[in-house]
């Protein structure tokens, strides 16, 4: 028994013990207030503006047996899902826009389990307001109706705006745009309009008027700025009229005129008034108060004034009639009233227009036959012009003026009263020309000046001119330029000047004439002003290519003018080139050539520019011609004599030769001569100098070694000279002048003497016969074959101009002797010492070359022993 008392309690103890280690305790959240930001969420409150995405919150909560724990987030059905949850964190992010004005608090069910057991709990999350909208206006559009006797300062309108935000956000405040430009205020807190204190409508002024109207809120945060919303409207304000304005005459000044011719009874002019108030007018009623006169009436509802009285009995020149107009209420009231003075004026009718007289009468054409250019200032006589205007005063001024080309003439007086005599009068002299105008047609105008009618009348004034002889001759130009081929027969034409003369009849007839240096080989026709050659000119472009001279052109009266006419003679190859020499003999030395000359005297190219060639040699193929300098040489194998006895058999070797010079004009000419060429190899003579070049022919570096030798010792003779020189004039302490020096150089040698041993010799040789003697004057080279140190002879000028007629070419070749062998020949004499036989000095020189010829070619031929 007392082992069972002992069981009983253990037991119990041990059942506990199952009993409470079989129990689970459920999760739970902290709670840790309104202003913490985790924990169950509980009184957690949310701005509006409050960005999607931010993490707003963190649910905590633990499980008594330390398991982990998750959370959740659970809608009622139909509500918007606002947030998501990390199940494992609890980090709670905002997922959709919050709005306070739909939507200012959330319901959510937040949940913790441990995984065995799940706690709920449904939590509130309050919106807060942020300013996020603007005020609105209500029952807009806003017009109002006013009258415009509505007294200053009285309300006329409530506008009113709504915000849907709490708080600053959602007070408003009202103001209007342009305060100090309309008529209105607005109380800022309730939006009553009202009319400016002082301030009265004018519906006379402005009818309407465009009031803008802004709403403004108290600003408050949004997205941590703060902002300030606004929205306007326009209200209009239509003014309604009052009777409070008198009527308006319209159109005033008024002014009327009664005419001579103005029937009684006849409406003068119309007065019209208006009531000042336009929106509801009353009808007006006229009346005239005085200055009638018992003269005029006024219809009392139209306004139209009468005259009831014929002009003839009115009394008076100028009436002024007071005129008054009322308004006539809807009742038949008459009220307020206006005044108007209406001033009408007696006169005279204006029914006659200026009128244009002649002698007998009125008359609308005027004719006047004048020279041309006459004097300026000169009054046209002729013309007898009289303007009358039959009515009176004002009605009888007019203007005068002509109508037609400007600033010819001018017409006086250019304003007239009642009448004048009319006055025409040359201004521009230059302008009256027959040339230009036969016949000048004007218009003679008349118009009236200050009367309404501006009646007026014209008269034709023509004036026809007469010729004068006033103009030049005038070439068609200042120079005219022709060319005419040197082969032209005589009496050709040249060219054709032309000149006119606008002047009429036989002041415009012409006469041609030319006369100058170059115009004897010319004539002109003397009316039709071709120029063309004498029938004897004979035109040589190799004597004279340019010819000018002067034309004139003459009328009848002895006017004329000049033109100047240039003739260039166009050359033509109408000449043959010629040798210099008949028969050429040249003596050829083996590597050196020989030369031909033969001169064309046409003037220009390509008619003088020569081509030479071989027509004929035997054997061929021996000698090379040069055809633009006709320069003969042995052809490049041919190096020696004995060369030359293989090709032939003729010891002696002179050789015959047909050459031919060949013009390029169109048609050619060409001339052949026959040239005999002797084939040498030359030695020179024995001597110091002759004995030294033929030492260094083949090693020219020899000689130019010696030459710099020689110059080497010149330079240094120079030197000692020049240093002897200065130590004289330094002891004597004076310069000496260099013509003392000068006057002691010896007179270098002659030329002769310098030459005199420069002489070729060939001992067995047909050219023997031929030796070198030296003239007084030095000798040109004519082959430019020898190779004689002689001074070069410089190049011959340019040709000048054509020479006068008696004075022979410059340019002519001079007399030239062969240096080594050969024929003399005389020289080439120029053409034109041919043609010109005439003149005592011209046949003197023809002489006198023509002896020194014969006496050297008689020389020449005799036998040399």
């Amino acid at each position: 028994m007392k082992h069972v008392r002992h069981f009983a309690p253990s037991f119990f103890l041990s059942l506990v013990h199952v009993c409470l280690a079989q129990a689970n305790y459920a999760p739970y959240f902290f709670d840790n207030g309104a202003r913490s930001t985790n924990g169950n969420m509980a009184l957690l409150s949310l701005s509006e503006d409050t960005p999607v995405g931010t993490l707003v919150y963190t649910l905590n909560g633990t499980d008594p047996e330390g398991d982990p724990v998750t959370y959740d987030l659970t809608y009622e059905s139909g509500s918007k899902r606002y947030f998501s949850v990390d199940k494992n964190l609890g980090n709670v992010t905002l997922i959709e826009e919050l709005d306070r004005e739909k939507e200012d608090e959330v319901e959510v069910i937040v949940s913790i389990s441990d995984g065995l057991s799940t706690v709920s709990e449904k939590v509130r999350i309050l919106v807060m307001d942020a300013n996020d909208e603007s005020p609105e206006f209500i029952n807009t559009p806003y017009i109002v109706q006013v009258p415009e006797n509505a007294p200053s300062g009285s309300s006329i309108f409530k506008i009113e705006a709504v915000d849907k935000d709490t708080g600053s956000g959602g007070s408003i405040t009202y103001f209007l745009q342009n305060i100090h430009a309309n008529k209105f205020t607005i109380d800022r807190h309730s939006g009553v309009l009202r009319i400016k204190t002082g301030v009265t409508l004018d519906y006379e002024k402005s009818r309407t008027h465009f009031v803008v109207a802004v709403a403004k809120d108290g600003g408050g945060k949004l997205r941590g700025d703060n902002k300030v919303f606004s929205a306007t409207t326009t209200v209009t304000v239509n003014v309604e009229d009052v009777q409070d304005t008198p009527p308006m005459f319209i159109g005033t000044p008024y002014y009327g005129y009664v005419y001579e011719d103005t029937l009684a009874g006849s409406e003068v002019l119309t007065v019209v008034a208006l009531d000042g108030d336009r929106g509801k007018p009353n009808s007006i009623h006229y009346c005239i108060v005085n200055g009638d006169e018992g003269s005029f009436e006024i219809s009392n509802s139209t306004g139209a004034i009468s005259v009831i009285k014929s002009p003839n009995q009115l009394k008076k020149e100028v009436y002024e009639l007071k005129v008054q107009a009322s308004e006539v209420s809807q009742e038949g009231v008459i009220s307020v009233h206006a005044f108007a003075t209406v001033t009408i004026r007696v006169v005279d009718l204006n029914n006659h227009p200026p009128t244009f007289y002649g002698e007998n009468g009125p008359q609308n054409r005027f004719e006047l036959t004048m020279y041309e250019h006459p004097p300026e200032g000169e009054i046209l006589r002729g013309l007898k012009i009289t303007v009358n205007d039959s009515d009176q005063g004002a009605n009888a001024k007019f203007n005068l003026r002509l109508v037609g080309p400007g600033g010819i003439f001018r017409v006086v007086p250019q304003t007239v009263l009642n009448e004048a005599q009319v006055t025409i009068i040359v201004e521009n002299s230059a302008a009256i020309d027959y040339e230009n105008f036969k016949v000048l047609t004007f218009k003679l105008l008349a118009i009236e000046v200050n009367t309404p009618e501006k009646f007026s009348s014209t008269a034709d004034v023509v004036i026809r001119l007469l010729d004068t002889n006033d103009n030049v001759p005038k070439f068609s130009s200042d120079y005219y330029i022709a060319r005419i081929p040197e082969n032209s027969p005589g009496g050709s034409n040249v060219v054709a000047v032309t000149a006119t003369d606008p002047d009429s009849g036989l002041w415009g007839e012409l006469k041609y004439s030319i006369y100058g240096t170059g115009a004897d080989l010319f004539l002109i026709h003397p009316s039709t002003g071709i120029i063309y050659t004498q029938p004897w000119a004979v035109l040589d472009a190799e004597v004279n290519s340019k010819y000018n001279f002067y034309v004139k052109a003459e009328d009848t009266d002895g006017k004329y003018s000049l033109a100047e006419v240039f003739i260039t003679v166009l050359d033509v190859n109408d000449h043959s080139p010629e040798f210099n020499e008949n028969i050429q003999e040249k003596t050829m030395i083996i590597g050196s050539p020989v030369k031909i000359e033969a001169i064309d005297q046409d003037a220009e190219e390509p008619n003088n520019i020569v081509d030479y060639s071989i027509m004929q040699a035997d054997p061929a193929n021996v000698f090379d011609i040069d055809q633009s300098t006709g320069e003969i040489k042995l052809k490049s194998y041919i190096r020696s004599l004995d060369i030359i006895h293989n090709i032939t058999k003729n010891k002696d070797c002179i050789w015959s030769l047909v050459v031919q010079a060949k013009d390029r004009g169109s048609p050619s000419f060409s001339t052949t001569a026959v040239l005999k060429i002797d084939i040498t190899e030359e030695t020179l003579h024995k001597g110091p100098m002759a004995a030294f070049l033929m030492q260094t022919k083949d090693n020219p570096m020899k000689a130019l070694g010696v030459l710099a030798g020689v110059m080497g010792i010149m330079v240094l003779i120079t030197i000692m000279i020049s240093t002897a020189m200065f130590w004289r004039n330094k002891r004597s302490n004076k310069i000496m002048p260099v013509r003392r020096i000068i006057k002691k150089r010896q007179t270098p040698q002659t030329r002769t003497v310098r030459m005199e041993w420069l002489k070729f010799k060939r001992p067995s040789n047909a050219a023997e016969k031929f030796v070198v003697e030296d003239d007084a004057k030095s000798l040109q080279n004519e082959n430019s074959n020898n190779n004689v140190q002689v001074a070069p002879v410089p190049p011959t000028a340019p040709l000048p101009p054509p020479p006068p007629a008696l004075a022979p070419r410059v340019d002519a070749p001079g007399w030239r002797v062969p240096t080594v062998s050969g024929s003399l020949t005389p020289k080439y004499i120029n053409k034109q010492l041919k043609k010109r036989g005439h003149g005592s000095a011209h046949n003197a020189l023809v002489s006198e070359l023509k002896m020194k010829f014969e006496k050297r070619n008689a020389a020449f031929n005799e036998p040399h022993i």
